[in-house]
């Protein structure tokens, strides 16, 4: 499809954020995100900070992301991979319930 991000590709964000908008089953198969842990929440803003990388992919849902200090923003939603980097603090503003496969310590 003309126009269409293509599989696989990370983009960069700002602040060390960076996604996955269209990770291939390859990708996720081979990163084993589904064999991680399962995180979610409701509808809410709330602040985070980052005690170490964090690689997650989406499973429902959708947040707003913006970084402090640089007021980077990066949007997620189901389907999308994710990083964050470690030391980073951020807001997070979930306009729809979210639900994630995560891992700590690891890097995209």
């Amino acid at each position: 499809v003309m126009g269409a991000v293509a599989e696989d590709v990370v983009v960069e964000c700002g602040s060390g954020m960076k996604k996955v908008e269209r990770p291939s089953e390859e990708m996720i198969g081979r990163m084993g995100c589904r064999s991680w842990g399962i995180w979610g929440c409701e509808v809410s803003v709330f602040p985070w900070t980052y005690d170490d990388d964090e690689v997650c992919l989406v499973l429902k849902g959708s947040v707003v992301v913006t970084a402090d200090g640089t007021g980077d923003k990066m949007s997620v939603e189901a389907g999308n991979i994710a990083y964050f980097p470690k030391g980073m603090s951020c807001t997070w503003d979930v306009s729809s319930p979210i639900e994630k496969h995560f891992s700590f310590g690891t890097r995209l």
